[in-house]
């Protein structure tokens, strides 16, 4: 079965919602719903178009690409939101992405590959440095949220996330100058992309940007419309801005491409599939939470920082350990993809009451 062509022939969707937005006819849970689908192939369009970019241009410029742009949807989702104020739909996206990363995709990979493949063995090195990253990523996600509950005074909460927010950007250019010059030693941050089989371009470079750029007006058109839409869905249905955020924005970014992820593992080639989910839930703490820190000081009626609830703190520590524990040993199996989609959906329930 071809996924690809599945997801793309979502993209019917825009031009629906486009009248839709023109004549009015849609409501407004139908008009967050379309658009969500129609994000879905954008999102892989842009993953596309990148990777075919990468090929142009060689591994490493190529592979800055893919780890500047793997996650373009979902930080084009969250400036439309900093545009209007839904400071706490972006952050809970950012904790969302994490976990879906995490748990939801790794599980699901571990899983069906387990059941497909059996017992499947990667290299311990791939996951080793992308675990030490993730956990570095988390403490310093949760410097700021410990600064505020310990010291009770959030007036300086601010400069703490821009000066912690710099380092982990600081601390992630560190790690790709280190992965695109120790190639063997490192995973590698591009995503999507087996290194095991020869690629060949399909689009020129001009056909690669000219839908690079058609996706990204895209992305940003349906995304005024999902976050437009939020506000009355959220009044309409009893649902929190907070659930919709943790559940749905990373889902509808990231989609096309954990399908990427999930088919690799299928394929019996894990180290790809652990690539994407380890790499994608890095680049998210590393470069993206804090790159909208810095974002939100030009667009939107009002700054983000970087205070998560003690909730969000908690599931992002657990999954992070939880994802090394299960990838550390060099081998996987599908009873631990079974546990880790346990803890997904267990902190689904608790975040859908909060």
């Amino acid at each position: 079965m071809d996924f690809k062509k599945i997801v793309y022939f979502f993209l019917i969707v825009i031009p629906i919602v486009a009248l839709g937005e023109i004549f009015h006819f849609l409501t407004p849970t139908l008009a967050l719903g379309l658009a969500a689908v129609g994000l879905i192939p954008l999102a892989g369009l842009l993953g596309e178009a990148t990777e075919e970019l990468a090929i142009h241009t060689g591994p490493r410029i190529g592979g800055l690409l893919n780890a500047t742009l793997g996650n373009a949807a979902e930080l084009i989702i969250t400036i439309v939101a900093l545009q209007k104020g839904l400071v706490e739909l972006v952050k809970a996206s950012i904790t969302g992405s994490i976990l879906g990363n995490l748990l939801l995709i790794l599980g699901a990979s571990l899983l069906l590959g387990g059941l497909k493949n059996g017992t499947q063995h990667f290299d311990r090195r791939v996951t080793g440095l992308a675990a030490t990253q993730m956990t570095l990523a988390i403490i310093a996600l949760a410097i700021p949220t410990l600064f505020v509950r310990s010291i009770g005074d959030a007036s300086n909460v601010l400069t703490l996330s821009k000066e912690v927010g710099a380092v982990m950007i600081l601390l992630y250019g560190l790690y790709l100058v280190y992965s695109f010059t120790h190639e063997s030693e490192a995973p590698h941050v591009e995503t999507g992309i087996d290194h095991n089989e020869p690629h060949v371009a399909k689009w020129t470079v001009p056909v690669a940007s000219g839908i690079l750029v058609a996706a990204t007006l895209g992305v940003v058109f349906l995304s005024e419309v999902l976050v437009g839409s939020v506000e009355e869905v959220v009044a309409a249905w009893g649902l929190s801005e907070f659930f919709l955020g943790i559940i749905l924005i990373p889902l509808v970014g990231n989609v096309a491409e954990h399908l990427v992820g999930v088919t690799a593992a299928y394929k019996n080639k894990m180290e790809l599939s652990l690539a994407i989910s380890l790499g994608s839930s890095m680049q998210i703490a590393l470069f993206v939470a804090p790159l909208l820190v810095f974002i939100s000081l030009f667009v939107g009626p009002g700054p983000m920082n970087l205070v998560f609830t003690n909730f969000e703190l908690i599931a992002l520590a657990a999954s992070s350990i939880i994802a090394t524990f299960a990838s550390q040993d060099g081998e996987s199996n599908w009873l631990e993809g079974a546990q880790l989609l346990a803890v997904y959906v267990m902190f689904a329930f608790g975040f859908f009451f909060i």
